[in-house]
C-alpha cells in the first residue's frame, strides 16, 4: 500500500500538469469575461493581474498546486469559489455514479453469469446481440429516446431532474450513464465465467459433491470477478467525468454540467479544479482495485 501511494504522487503531478497546460492553451479566458465586445488593454491587464494570468504558465501551475494542498482550488471568473461549486456539484454526480455502478454490478454481473453458464444457447445469443446494440448506440441517443418515451410520451418520469436530484429521480439517468459500461460488464463476466468453468478447481469442487450454488458463488464467480472489478474500478472516474452528456439531457447540475460551463466560458480555474479532483478519484479507485485483487484471489501478493 505504501508503494502504491508513493506511485500515485508522480502520476498526480503529471496528470494535473498536463491538464493545466491543455486548459491554458484553449484560448484567452479574459476575452470570455468581456462578452462579445473586446476588452480594452487596461481592463484586460487588470483582470490578468487579478487572476494571476500575467505570470508564466509554470509559475501559475506551482501557485495553483500550492493552493490546492491548502484546500484552495481558486475562484471562478464570476467571483464564486470553486470549492463552493464542488460542494453542490459533486454530491449530485456521486449519487448519479452510485446508481450507475449499482446497475452495472447487479444487472451486468447477473446477465454475465447467466450467459456464461449457458454459453451457445438462445439466452446467450440474445444477450450478446442486446449488448452489441447498446454499445453501438451513442449515449445521447439512448438518453433522448428514454426521456422522450418515459418522460414526455408515457409520463412515467419527469423529463428533467429537480435541483434536489434524489436517488429515485436518478434511476433513468443512471441507467443511461451506465448503459455502455453495463454491456461491457456483461460481456467480461460472461467470458470470464465460461473460461473458469473449465478450470480444475471447479471440476474438483463439483466432484466433491458441493452444491451447485456454492460452486458458482464461492469458487467460480469469485475468481471470475477480477477483470470485472478492474473495469468497474476504472469506470468510476470515467462515469463521473463522462456524465456531461447525461447531465445535459436530464438537466442535472453536477460535475458534468460545471465542466461544460467551464469549458464553454473558458473558465480555467473551474475546469482544472474539477479535473484535479477527478484525477484523485481515478487514483483512489485504482488503489482499491489493487487491494481487492488480493481479497478475491488470496494467491495474489504484491512482493
Amino acid at each position: 500500500m505504501v508503494r502504491r501511494l508513493l506511485q500515485m504522487i508522480p502520476v498526480f503531478i503529471g496528470a494535473t500538469l498536463l491538464i493545466f497546460l491543455m486548459v491554458n492553451v484553449m484560448g484567452d479566458p479574459i476575452a470570455g469575461l468581456c462578452g462579445e465586445r473586446q476588452c480594452d488593454p487596461a481592463t484586460a491587464a487588470q483582470l490578468k493581474r487579478e487572476f494571476g494570468l500575467d505570470k508564466p504558465v509554470w509559475q501559475q501551475y506551482l501557485t495553483y498546486m500550492g493552493n490546492v494542498f491548502t484546500g484552495d482550488f481558486g475562484t471562478a471568473f464570476n467571483g464564486q469559489k470553486v470549492t463552493e461549486l464542488m460542494s453542490t456539484a459533486f454530491p449530485v454526480t456521486i449519487r448519479l455514479t452510485v446508481v450507475a455502478i449499482l446497475i452495472e454490478i447487479v444487472i451486468g454481473i447477473t446477465l454475465g453469469v447467466i450467459t456464461g453458464l449457458r454459453r451457445g444457447r438462445p439466452v446467450d445469443t440474445s444477450v450478446l446481440l442486446g449488448t452489441l446494440v447498446v454499445i453501438s448506440v451513442p449515449t445521447f441517443v439512448t438518453g433522448l429516446l428514454l426521456q422522450l418515451l418515459l418522460g414526455v410520451e408515457w409520463g412515467w418520469i419527469k423529463p428533467s431532474v429537480s435541483p434536489d436530484a434524489t436517488f429515485s429521480e436518478l434511476i433513468v439517468p443512471g441507467l443511461v450513464l451506465a448503459s455502455v459500461s453495463l454491456a461491457y460488464v456483461t460481456r467480461l463476466t460472461r467470458t470470464s465465467i465460461a473460461e473458469n468453468r473449465r478450470s480444475d478447481y471447479v471440476r474438483t469442487a463439483v466432484a466433491k459433491g458441493l452444491p451447485r450454488q456454492r460452486v458458482i458463488i464461492r469458487h467460480l464467480l469469485r475468481n471470475s470477478l477480477i477483470p470485472v472489478v478492474t473495469f468497474i474500478g476504472t469506470d468510476i472516474g470515467a462515469l463521473m467525468g463522462g456524465a456531461i452528456v447525461t447531465e445535459r439531457i436530464f438537466n442535472i447540475h453536477g460535475v458534468g454540467y460545471q465542466l461544460y460551463q467551464g469549458i464553454l466560458r473558458q473558465n480555467t480555474q473551474t475546469v482544472v479544479g474539477f479535473v484535479t479532483v477527478l484525477v484523485l478519484v481515478f487514483l483512489v479507485a485504482n488503489l482499491l482495485v489493487d487491494l481487492l485483487y488480493a481479497v478475491l484471489d488470496p494467491r495474489i501478493r504484491y512482493a
